[in-house]
């Protein structure tokens, strides 16, 4: 335990006192606030104002008109929050992969913990080509679907032959090995070496996957390499990387760089794992581990509650000489912050619920409108309307209207066939409109419509028998 002595002058009597700062013993330990505003204060007096240079990424612009995103260059990346007063003085539009210089004080967003630079100004510096040929080969891919949801295999959960590409060459494969041998014993592991970096490397990593591929035993695949600067891991963002991993057949896992580091392999496989090591630990499920994870989670519990009951206490004694009295506009700021995270997730948990609603709303007027009485009423007028033009069309007004006559003899039975014992006998004609009496004069047996409509020579037309020649004498 260090202790610091009081020195005591000429005129302090030596009471022989001794002064513990907090967290230098188990006896008394320094809390997370107390530690996150010591580091801020260190940060924000230490530092200063700066002037940085890098690339923007995870760029994020919400309604309360502040502007979050990330800082990175090829090895490190740096969070960055700019106020809305500052804000509205930058003039060009923010976007990721844009190259900057920022000027800010570093300091701390105690939420989570995390340093961050507060930016007052903004440059540009442009874009990099190989950000500019990252983005244009995701969006080419994209637009390919080889990116959906839909593509992504699920994992085995108990795989057990695991084929790995990778350099055979540094840390990366031999942690893998270390764990994958611990959590899963049992298992086999298939490695196969290529270059992860240079020129030709993503030609090797493309055929060392299709020979995978090719051999059909291999439950899981996983492509794996260190972290490094945007240039060393640009081969898992070649396209020909991609096309194979897109056409495997067997489920994939992409492990390259850090957690940060995102490649175009990263959104083909079927799940991006954050590093290597991570990638090993997902591959496997330990039984015995989580047994033990069920004896932690109820140790943790028991231990959480005496400490929140604890934390309150302690929470009243410092409310006197807490931060937020001390500098309120920067609690305000920090609560700022957290209020945009929280009114992000406001706005799209609404928008899902608003979506499904209407949704459902938009199937239930469809159904209503298809069994709507008014439709089948239609639809049965017009059927009737249908049958009523048949029954006109088949009636025999109809045949009438087309200039056809019906005959009736003298019992108003039709007359259906011209017989010599016709002549002479009196017939109704029944017209369109109206009706005439007549005699029937002349019958030629046998003619049909064809004949009486086709135009024939006075002399052709047989002249009248004798007999009708005397009935027509008597009749004058």
């Amino acid at each position: 335990m260090k202790k610091k002595r009081i020195t005591p002058d000429k005129e302090t009597p030596d009471l022989g006192l001794t002064v513990e700062m907090p967290g230098r013993s188990l006896r008394n330990p320094i809390s997370i606030s107390d530690l996150t505003t010591t580091i801020r204060a260190l940060l924000e007096e230490g530092l200063g104002e700066v002037w940085v240079a890098g690339e923007i990424s995870n760029f994020r612009a919400p309604g309360s008109g502040h502007l979050y995103f990330t800082l990175k260059d090829a090895t490190a990346t740096l969070a960055a929050v700019m106020f809305r007063p500052d804000a509205m003085r930058v003039g060009f539009a923010l976007q990721d992969g844009q190259a900057v210089i920022v000027r800010g004080t570093i300091t701390v967003y105690e939420a989570r913990g995390q340093y961050q630079i507060q930016v007052t100004e903004i440059q540009s510096r442009g874009q990099g080509s190989l950000q500019q040929r990252f983005e244009e080969l995701k969006r080419r891919l994209q637009a390919e679907n080889l990116f959906d949801l839909e593509r992504k295999r699920p994992l085995p959960v108990f795989p057990e032959t695991i084929g790995i590409v990778t350099s055979l060459q540094g840390a990366v494969l031999q942690d893998m090995l270390q764990i994958l041998q611990r959590r899963a014993p049992g298992i086999r592991i298939r490695v196969r070496g290529v270059r992860v970096q240079g020129i030709g490397a993503a030609q090797e990593i493309a055929e060392a996957i299709a020979a995978f591929d090719a051999e059909k035993n291999i439950d899981l695949l996983v492509v794996a390499r260190g972290g490094g600067s945007l240039e060393d891991i640009w081969a898992f963002n070649e396209e020909v990387v991609a096309r194979a991993l897109a056409s495997c057949s067997l489920p994939t896992i992409s492990a390259v760089g850090h957690e940060t580091d995102f490649t175009i392999a990263d959104f083909v496989a079927d799940l991006r794992a954050p590093t290597p090591s991570a990638a090993a630990e997902l591959l496997t499920r330990d039984w015995a581990e989580w047994r033990e994870t069920v004896g932690d989670l109820h140790t943790r519990l028991d231990r959480t509650t005496r400490q929140a009951l604890a934390g309150h206490r302690r929470h009243l004694m410092q409310l006197a000489s807490s931060y937020a009295l001390r500098e309120p506009r920067r609690v305000v700021r920090q609560w700022a912050q957290r209020l945009d995270d929280l009114r992000e997730n406001l706005h799209r948990t609404t928008s899902d619920a608003i979506q499904t609603r209407q949704n459902a709303l938009q199937l239930l007027q469809t159904r209503l409108a298809a069994h709507h009485p008014a439709r089948e009423i239609e639809r049965r007028r017009g059927h009737l309307t249908q049958l009523a033009a048949r029954l006109r069309t088949l009636g025999p007004q109809a045949t009438l209207d087309r200039g056809y006559a019906l005959v009736l003899d003298k019992r108003g039975h039709p007359v259906l066939k011209a017989d010599k014992k016709i002549e002479g006998q009196p017939v109704r004609l029944i017209l369109a409109k109206g009706m005439a009496g007549a005699t029937i004069t002349e019958a030629y047996p046998g003619k049909t419509l064809l004949n009486a409509l086709t135009p024939q020579s006075p002399d052709v037309v047989s002249s009248p028998t004798k007999k009708s020649k005397a009935r027509r004498k008597a009749s004058s």
